[in-house]
């Protein structure tokens, strides 16, 4: 696999966790209660925080 490929099936999986990052702040905003709202705000701000680096070292390499 060349390089170039790589680098865009792993801005794919950065899109990928983004979009899953957009999902789980709508829940925990707007669906979820108590608890699971904390928990589900913290993995979709993790997502969001993976997503970001991932697509940034892309960009630049």
């Amino acid at each position: 696999m060349s390089p170039g490929m790589l680098k865009m099936w792993i801005s794919i999986a950065g899109m990928g966790i983004m979009f899953l990052a957009i999902i789980t702040i709508y829940l925990s905003r707007y669906k979820l209660t108590g608890i699971l709202k904390f928990f589900t705000a913290v993995l979709a701000y993790i997502f969001l925080i993976i997503s970001g680096i991932t697509l940034v070292i892309v960009l630049f390499t």
